[in-house]
């Protein structure tokens, strides 16, 4: 009889968009590679709906708060699911931007300049000299992310908004200007590198998930050694923060006539994307992976790591 897998999806964080695509698009996948699916539309009740289906492993295609952050890891370790991707303490350390690079720092691998502070002190006065860049502590996908130019003299106010969502909690980190990079690691190894170039502006969420918003450059056009670099340190922040199955670092590298020469590792993400515009698909692909095949892996790999 097929293994049955219950594909996680949806949930109710800022990502839940990407998250069902990324649920509809493994489903597919593992549909093709013959396991019986259910796909799980996640609300509060998803320890009731697991509980009836008794499904042999989930797919965790959740992005963001709970289903990202070692929640929804918590409760599948109840339950006695084998699921997909890093476990409790490692989606939880990956998902709190400065516990993260803290871990990553102290295993080697380069971060920014950077500090947490409250948003409304933010928005009172720059928390470090412009140009910088405020991030939510907890979230994905660039949502909540300001960026402070050089020349802007007063903070963003957008951080006074009464509808402000992101969290009391920001990382102020020194903008490093240059080339997105980012690299992933599959079974143990890290894959290639991709030089992501927004279409327009920089890479946000609409340039990371809407068609054409990005061009990607595999393998990315660095030297060698710069190459080699990434990969290393992408391997050795998955090692760092704990993170099983596949992962996904991004880097910026500042590598313009005159420029710092700066390259940092900016966010290790346990559960990236897996949409027809995402990254580690890409990687996976260029790697020898067909889709199918990578999530048919992620499966057997969950199982493998309980």
């Amino acid at each position: 009889m097929a293994k049955h897998v219950a594909v996680l999806m949806g949930g109710w964080s800022a990502e839940r968009e990407v998250s069902l695509n990324s649920g509809k698009a493994c489903a597919a996948g593992l549909e093709k590679s013959g396991y019986r699916v259910t796909k799980v539309d996640v609300g509060r009740d998803v320890a009731e709906v697991l509980t009836k289906l008794k499904p042999d492993a989930a797919f965790n295609a959740l992005h963001g708060k709970f289903g990202e952050d070692g929640q929804m890891q918590g409760v599948l370790e109840l339950l006695e699911i084998p699921y997909t991707h890093s476990g409790v303490l490692s989606s939880a350390l990956s998902m709190h931007k400065e516990r993260a690079r803290q871990v990553m720092a102290a295993a080697g691998v380069p971060v920014a300049e950077g500090k947490v502070v409250n948003r409304k002190q933010a928005a009172l006065a720059h928390p470090l000299t412009p140009p910088y860049v405020l991030k939510p502590v907890s979230e994905g996908s660039s949502v909540g992310i300001l960026i402070v130019k050089e020349d802007q003299e007063h903070p963003p106010q957008e951080l006074t908004r009464p509808d402000w969502e992101h969290g009391e909690l920001l990382l102020a980190e020194k903008y490093i200007a240059g080339r997105e990079l980012t690299c992933a690691v599959v079974d143990g190894k890290p894959t290639g590198v991709i030089d992501i170039v927004a279409a327009e502006g920089w890479y946000d969420y609409h340039a990371k998930y809407a068609k054409g918003g990005s061009k990607h450059i595999l393998p990315a056009q660095i030297s060698e050694s710069v190459y080699q670099f990434v990969q290393s340190s992408t391997l050795k922040a998955h090692q760092a923060l704990g993170c099983r199955g596949v992962s996904r670092a991004d880097f910026r590298y500042d590598d313009r006539p005159g420029g710092t020469g700066a390259l940092v590792c900016l966010e290790v993400n346990t559960q990236p994307g897996m949409t027809e515009t995402s990254l580690v698909p890409e990687l996976a692909a260029h790697a020898g992976f067909a889709f199918d095949e990578l999530v048919r892996w992620m499966v057997e790999d969950a199982g493998l790591n309980r």
